[in-house]
C-alpha cells in the first residue's frame, strides 16, 4: 500500500482528527508546510517522532531569545555590557537591545542615586542595595577608643554615588564592602585623635570634615569608582556601664554653662548702664570744670581791664562802674523811692497807706 494510503488511513482511524475536506490541503500554507515537515522528518506524517515537537520548540526558542535580547535601563541607572566577559560598553536609560542566550549581559548600576551605608544601626527598608548582606556586629562598629584613652559608641551614616560604573564593578571585588572597612578604619582614626568631650559635644563637625576628606581620598586611591557625598555624625554615648555618670557629669556641666550664661546676661546688663552713667558724670563733671575755668578766666581778663583803664581815668571809671551797677540793679526792684540826700524821712512825699504807697 502507498504511504499516502497509510496516512489516509491513519487519519481516519485518528478519532481527534477531523476529516479533511477535499482540496483543503491545497488551500492552507500552514497545513501545507505541516504536511512537508511529516514527509521531511524522521516518523513521516504519524505524529510519533520529534517532527510533532519542533515547532513549539522553535516558538519556545524564539521567545527565549527575544525576552533575553530585549532590556530596560532604568532612569536612575546605566548598563554596563560585558560580551562573554569582557566589557565592551555603556548604556544610558531606555530600552535597548544585545546580543540574546547570555552572550551578552546587562549589568545595571545606579548610577545617579544617592546610596547610604549605616554603622551601628540598621533603618529597615531604607538601606543600601549594595551594602554587605551578611550579618554584622553593629555593637563592634560603634565600639571606639579617643584619644584620652576613653571608651564610647559612635554611630555614622555615609552617603555616596557610583561615579565610575566600570570601576565599581570590576576594579575591586567588593567594592560596598571595602568602603565600610575603609570608612571604619577612618573613623577610629579620625575619633583616636581627639577626646571624648570633643567627640561628644564640640567636634562633632570637624570629625565630619576630616572623615569625608579622608574617606574620599582612599576612595580615589583603591579606584573602587565611588563619590563620598557626606559623612554623618549620628547617636555618640559613652559605653553602657559608665552611661549614667557620664550623663550626670553632663546635666551639671550644662547646669555650669547655664549659670555662667545668666550671670554674663545679668553682666552685660548691668556693666554697660554703670559704665554709660559713670561717663554722663565724668563729661558733666568736665562740662561743669571748663566752664567755672572759662568764667573765671573772663572776670580776671575783665578785671585787667577796668583796671588799665581805672589807672588811666580813675573818676570817670568809677562814675561807668556805679553807673553801670545801677543798670543791673534797678530793674529789679519793683518800687523806686527817689529822695533828697538831706530828707530825714519819707513821710511827706509818700503816704505808704495809700494804695499807690503800696506799689
Amino acid at each position: 500500500m502507498a504511504p499516502n494510503d497509510n496516512n489516509n488511513n491513519e487519519d481516519r482511524r485518528t478519532p481527534w482528527r477531523r476529516p479533511r475536506r477535499p482540496g483543503a490541503g491545497n488551500d492552507d500554507p500552514i497545513r501545507q508546510m505541516q504536511e512537508r515537515l511529516r514527509r521531511i522528518l524522521p516518523g513521516g506524517g504519524t505524529g510519533r517522532g520529534i517532527g510533532g515537537f519542533l515547532v513549539p520548540a522553535l516558538a519556545v526558542l524564539l521567545i527565549v531569545i527575544l525576552w533575553s535580547s530585549i532590556y530596560t535601563v532604568p532612569s536612575d541607572s546605566v548598563a554596563v555590557i560585558q560580551r562573554f566577559g569582557k566589557y565592551t560598553k555603556d548604556v544610558p536609560p531606555g530600552l535597548h537591545l544585545k546580543l540574546p542566550l547570555g552572550i551578552d549581559v546587562a549589568t545595571l548600576v545606579p548610577v545617579k542615586r544617592q546610596l547610604k551605608q549605616e554603622f551601628g544601626f540598621f533603618t529597615a527598608g531604607a538601606h543600601d542595595p549594595y551594602q554587605s548582606p551578611q550579618p554584622r556586629d553593629m555593637q563592634r562598629e560603634t565600639q571606639m577608643v579617643t584619644g584620652d584613652l576613653n571608651a564610647a559608641l559612635v554611630e555614622w551614616v555615609v552617603q555616596y554615588r557610583v561615579s565610575d560604573p566600570v570601576k565599581f564593578l570590576f576594579e575591586v571585588r567588593e567594592p560596598s564592602e571595602t568602603l565600610r572597612y575603609v570608612s571604619e578604619s577612618v573613623m577610629r582614626e579620625v575619633v583616636g585623635d581627639r577626646t571624648v568631650d570633643e567627640v561628644i559635644t564640640i567636634g562633632r563637625q570637624e570629625i565630619e570634615t576630616e572623615a569625608l576628606v579622608k574617606m574620599q581620598a582612599l576612595s580615589t586611591k583603591y579606584a573602587m569608582g565611588l563619590s563620598i557625598d557626606q559623612v554623618q555624625l549620628k547617636n555618640i554615648n559613652p559605653p553602657k556601664p559608665v552611661q549614667e555618670s557620664f550623663n550626670e557629669v553632663n546635666q551639671a556641666q550644662q547646669e555650669k554653662e547655664k549659670l555662667i550664661n545668666e550671670a554674663r546676661r545679668d553682666y552685660n546688663k548691668v556693666i554697660p548702664l554703670a559704665e554709660g552713667e559713670k561717663d554722663q558724670r565724668i563729661r558733666e563733671a568736665d562740662g561743669y570744670r571748663l566752664k567755672r575755668i572759662n568764667e573765671a578766666e573772663g572776670d580776671a581778663a575783665r578785671f585787667k581791664a577796668l583796671l588799665v583803664q581805672y589807672q588811666l581815668a580813675p573818676e570817670v571809671t568809677r562814675r561807668r562802674l556805679y553807673i553801670e551797677t545801677l543798670e543791673s540793679v534797678l530793674p529789679g526792684i519793683k518800687s523806686k523811692i527817689v529822695i533828697d540826700a538831706q530828707s530825714t524821712s519819707v513821710l511827706p512825699l509818700l503816704n505808704l497807706d495809700s494804695p499807690e504807697g503800696k506799689k
